[in-house]
């Protein structure tokens, strides 16, 4: 069964007010997130030890393996992209009372979370993420991760937020300004229902 394009859960325009553009959006999804999947299908096809693996059990497997580097960067980008979309709100921003009380819990304040998951986004040199994850002690960290890496490979936690600092993810709209667009995406894009959603689950 090959793998497939999620489909985004809002229309292409839909976060352009809340400062991702409908071109940012069609490229990043249609285009970027496309060809990881067509990449994925094609070392699939190519390679019988990656036959009838699901996404997560591909991640794991191709982890760490200079020779399946490829196909972990195609399997990364495709788990943190199919999550990505998900974990933006035409409506967000806006954190419920749980997640609230936990960053103020583990973080001492929701501005001190922003200022860390902001640090570390800026400070993830060249191609990333920044991550929200609940840890295996039970409290919440800040992780980042290089190119298709993600918190499933590294097993820092379960991933309740992520945003992409890749520059196609931004340049349209911010250009250079990475910390600007972290700053928006916190404060106007992130879907923390998403996040206390998973948080709750897990």
């Amino acid at each position: 069964m090959a793998f497939e394009l999620p489909a985004l859960p809002y229309a292409h325009n839909a976060l352009a007010a809340n400062g991702m553009c409908q071109e940012t959006l069609e490229l990043h999804h249609g285009k970027h997130h496309q060809a990881y999947v067509t990449a994925l299908n094609g070392f699939v096809e190519k390679n019988d030890a990656l036959k009838g693996k699901s996404l997560e059990e591909i991640i794991h497997f191709s982890y760490n393996k200079p020779d399946l580097a490829p196909v972990f960067n195609n399997a990364g980008q495709h788990w943190n992209h199919t999550l990505f979309w998900p974990m933006m709100s035409p409506n967000g921003g806006g954190i419920p009372g749980a997640l609230e009380n936990k960053l103020t819990d583990d973080f001492g304040s929701v501005a001190a979370f922003k200022d860390a998951f902001k640090t570390a986004g800026v400070g993830q040199f060249g191609s990333g993420w920044a991550w929200l994850v609940l840890a295996h002690d039970g409290k919440l960290k800040i992780t980042r991760s290089p190119n298709g890496s993600n918190p499933l490979a590294t097993g820092e936690g379960k991933a309740l937020l992520g945003c992409d600092v890749w520059e196609h993810s931004y340049y349209l709209d911010f250009r250079n300004r990475r910390p600007d667009y972290l700053q928006n995406w916190l404060d106007k894009l992130a879907n923390y229902e998403f996040a206390e959603a998973a948080l709750k689950a897990a």
